[in-house]
């Protein structure tokens, strides 16, 4: 696939313009024919193009490129490159959320398989702490099994901050999470985040404003101003996108480690999209584009 070899060397050109002191990061005793860099640009390749299964993948990589690294030596040290992944996507963000002072908190479900299977299921759980349960998404009136997706992003549309749990875990002790991450500024979120103490205690601990739509049966009710509900679609719209061209809800892990890199690696390949736009003067969130 002629594309995929330009799409691969346009996001290797922007992760080299990060600023790395190296291609490589993990220890080896061998040095290997594809630099550690080179396994996250190629991870980023795919998700951008929607190839969302390693099979598939491997099965169109261009020659030049499936010589260099074998399909299992891939997967694992995918799963080990977690944190440079992240370090990426801090690193974009920062870059693209300068002067950003609103921000908007949300959650999403993501389901590992379907409820009649949950009893039965091995998936994600060796590790105790981070165990897949059953919760319920008030916003689509949906019962599932896995995990939650909490994400902060900007009124741009830059993802700042996202943290997985387990389904069962409330909105709001997000908020806990949220006071160690940003400073100041002005947060908007949903009534699945409506707690007077929160939003006190984040007020006076770090200066963030939380801005709640009010029940209709609470004590002097206030309509909702309406640039606060048009403001809070942006990250709908960013939740929406990474179901639809990245397909965030399609899993085809078995560990939580693999679980975990594979929602990072497409929330970062998101912002990597931003970013080409970003430089090439584009509507940033306009992500089914030619990047190259």
């Amino acid at each position: 696939m002629p594309n995929f070899r330009v799409n691969y060397d346009k996001i290797l050109e922007v992760l080299k313009g990060l600023g790395f002191p190296s291609e490589s990061f993990l220890h080896q005793i061998r040095k290997p024919k594809l630099s550690d860099l080179g396994v996250i640009a190629l991870t980023f390749t795919a998700e951008y193009m929607s190839i969302d299964s390693e099979h598939q993948l491997f099965w169109i990589l261009p020659f030049d490129l499936h010589f260099l690294i074998e399909r299992s030596v891939y997967n694992r040290r995918k799963r080990k490159l977690f944190f440079q992944i992240e370090l990426v996507r801090k690193k974009l963000a920062e870059i693209l959320g300068k002067g950003e002072n609103c921000f908007i908190v949300d959650s999403m479900p993501l389901e590992i398989c379907k409820l009649s299977r949950s009893g039965r299921s091995r998936i994600c759980k060796e590790t105790d702490y981070a165990q897949p349960n059953k919760g319920y998404c008030a916003s689509q009136k949906l019962h599932y099994y896995g995990y939650k997706l909490h994400a902060v992003c900007s009124a741009k549309g830059i993802f700042q901050s996202l943290d997985i749990s387990p389904a069962s875990v409330h909105d709001v002790q997000y908020l806990k999470d949220i006071k160690i991450q940003l400073r100041s500024g002005l947060l908007l979120a949903d009534k699945g985040y409506l707690s007077a103490v929160y939003q006190l205690d984040l007020f006076e601990s770090r200066q963030i404003k939380l801005e709640v739509p009010m029940r209709e049966n609470q004590a002097d009710y206030k309509t909702h101003p309406f640039v606060f509900r048009k403001s809070r679609k942006r990250i709908e719209t960013l939740f929406s996108q990474l179901c639809d061209q990245f397909m965030i809800r399609r899993n085809y892990a078995k560990s939580f480690a693999g679980f975990k890199t594979r929602i990072l690696s497409k929330i970062t390949t998101l912002t990597i999209i931003q970013y080409i736009n970003n430089s090439l003067n584009r509507n940033i969130n306009n992500l089914k584009i030619n990047i190259a």
